[in-house]
């Protein structure tokens, strides 16, 4: 049996209401998607296979259609097989607005899937979109997982059903056994499983909030696995005899993120502020014992779309403040910034789970205090702070001025679910609500040329956008440390998803 601490429990078990990284882990243990992808962030095929390109015809010549050949022989785990209508049906309850689906990014662009047999889906656009098979059923963004449709078909909505705490099937190398919430979820091996026999008999994975814990749960070799380790715990986790760190360059930062609808960050000025009062170097030198690469924008240096000529703000206290007096800003007796009698006091949240975000939420906080601008920060469970809207999350309802938060994206360098005006939530994860109309143009030639050189210098436009408006400041790019006991093998994370070849692990 794999132990596995994460820190924070899941909402559900549904694979299409997936809300943060824990949950798509746990649920890649027991469903699949169309495409996956090998730790390189190279398409696999999955489900399908093989993965749709335009040389095999699978992406038709306009890059309006695309088809899906699923494999033969897939059942899920009570014996009923894998269909295109699981596909085509996945899909209808993604885009239907009674579910409470955290994004229906690049399947909004779908008019319609045929499915002419059981093993053939033809999936039919009503734009051009580029990143679309890492997007559908794949390792993006928003990695959904196709979902059985003979069990849940008959809903009108999936946000309260017996399904999402009890999964009565799967298609993955994992079966569900049990969900003690806020202790634990348990799962069997699946040997129905299509690309073989697990090699564990049961996984189990444990809700521990305190990373402490799980260090000393490591240590003692209580647990094998933990998942998603802050980078404050580096210096105890590299230091444990029996155990191991795997580092993964995934498609994600660190930022602090800006509400740009809140009224003291519509101006500009005050974000560029901002911008300069935060010390990047510092916090990675303070908080990532020098593990981490400091970012410019939001695509990491290892991704094709990176654009390396742009550069950070430095440092800079006193540009900070020449800015927000620009704004309209002057110092009180206590040395906050003011306009009109009002103090420039913003919100701070962060999941009180990550230690490395708590820390890192009080050196901000302490770097905008120097600048004259008071930062008050509320702590909420990861489960809380990153639920869909309709489950109360915190950033999804805009209830924060900025946010202490990752990112993880897929393996596309496709951003636009946060940057565009038409993914606001609870539509997408626009948390910054920042709408822009050069951003719309640059996404529009990202997201609809298919050849890589147009992409490319739209992608370049977006980064010099970033870097101007500020919607984000980004700290460093992630390298995901995943502490790992020296007995755990076959552990080979893809950038977005650790758990997509479980089936090959042992202990």
């Amino acid at each position: 049996m794999l132990r596995i601490a994460v820190q924070s429990d899941l909402k559900n078990l549904n694979p299409l209401l997936n809300s943060n990284t824990t949950d798509v882990f746990v649920d890649r243990l027991m469903f699949e998607p169309l495409v996956t992808a090998d730790a390189k962030g190279n398409p696999l095929p999955m489900l399908a296979d093989p993965v749709p390109t335009l040389a095999n015809k699978g992406i038709s010549s306009d890059g309006l259609t695309i088809t899906y050949h699923l494999r033969r022989g897939i059942r899920w785990s009570d014996g009923v097989p894998v269909t295109s209508h699981d596909v085509q049906w996945s899909w209808q309850a993604i885009i239907n607005p009674n579910n409470n689906v955290v994004s229906r990014h690049g399947y909004d662009y779908i008019s319609r899937i045929d499915t002419p047999d059981d093993y053939t889906a033809v999936v039919h656009l009503k734009q051009r979109f580029a990143p679309f098979v890492d997007s559908f059923f794949a390792e993006s963004d928003q990695p959904y997982m196709v979902a059985p449709a003979h069990v849940l078909a008959r809903y009108s909505n999936l946000n309260q059903i017996p399904f999402n705490n009890a999964p009565t099937v799967s298609d993955g190398p994992f079966k569900f056994v049990e969900w003690a919430h806020g202790d634990h979820i348990t799962l069997a091996r699946n040997d129905r499983f299509f690309l073989g026999r697990p090699g564990l008999s049961r996984v189990e994975v444990r809700i521990i909030p305190d990373e402490e814990t799980s260090v000393n749960l490591l240590r003692t070799h209580a647990i094998d696995y933990m998942f998603q380790a802050s980078i404050q715990n580096y210096e105890a986790l590299r230091a444990l005899p029996d155990a191991k760190i795997v580092w993964v360059d995934v498609n994600g930062y660190e930022s602090v993120q800006l509400n740009v609808s809140r009224p003291f960050l519509t101006d500009p000025r005050v974000r560029l502020a901002i911008a300069y009062s935060i010390d990047k170097q510092e916090i990675v030198r303070t908080l990532a014992w020098g593990t981490q690469i400091v970012a410019t924008a939001d695509i990491p240096n290892w991704m094709w779309a990176h654009n390396p000529s742009i550069r950070n703000y430095p440092h800079d206290v006193v540009a900070a403040r020449r800015l927000l007096h620009e704004a309209g800003w002057t110092p009180g007796p206590d040395g906050i910034m003011r306009k009109g009698g009002e103090p420039l006091q913003l919100v701070m949240v962060t999941n009180s789970s990550n230690a490395t975000r708590r820390r890192a939420g009080t050196e901000v906080q302490a770097m905008l205090r120097q600048s004259g601008i008071d930062t008050e920060i509320k702590y909420y469970p990861g489960d809380v702070l990153f639920a869909p809207a309709g489950m109360g999350g915190i950033l999804q309802l805009g209830k924060f001025d900025l946010s202490m938060a990752g990112w993880y994206a897929g393996i596309d360098p496709d951003d636009s679910t946060q940057l565009t005006c038409e993914n606001f939530p609870p539509s997408g994860y626009n948390y910054s609500r920042y709408c822009n109309q050069q951003m719309q143009m640059a996404q529009r030639i990202a997201l609809t040329q298919y050849d890589r050189p147009a992409r490319l210098g739209a992608y370049y436009k977006i980064q010099q956008l970033l870097m101007r408006d500020n919607p984000f400041v980004f700290i460093y790019w992630i390298r995901q440390m995943e502490p790992v006991s020296v007995d755990f093998r076959g552990f080979d994370p893809n950038p977005v998803v650790e758990s997509w070849n479980a089936w090959q692990w042992t202990i």
